[in-house]
């Protein structure tokens, strides 16, 4: 609908209108394997910060469907765009 908002002791008249958020960004990441840890090379860069692409790293090698499991650690290296990601478990 329709509102009115102060700007300034300006008054605008501004209009609500819905709009379609664009979704997730997907990549395609190479990845070598061994008992307990995962090497993970060219991980695309994106423009977050550091912490959030740990965080996407973990959630992604967490999800067990996808064969993961629950992380211990993510150890990503945006430089050389690599991660090692370590498992609590071998498997």
């Amino acid at each position: 609908g329709k509102h009115a908002v102060n700007l300034d002791s300006k008054i605008a008249d501004v209009r609500v209108k819905p709009f379609t958020l664009e979704m997730g960004v997907k990549f395609e990441l190479h990845v070598t394997i061994s008992g307990k840890k995962i090497n993970v090379s060219e991980v695309p860069e994106l423009s977050i910060p550091e912490d959030w692409m740990r965080d996407k790293l973990e959630l992604n090698f967490y999800k067990s469907e996808q064969g993961g499991g629950e992380v211990e650690n993510v150890n990503y290296d945006k430089q050389s765009r690599t991660a090692v990601i370590t498992f609590l478990r071998p498997g």
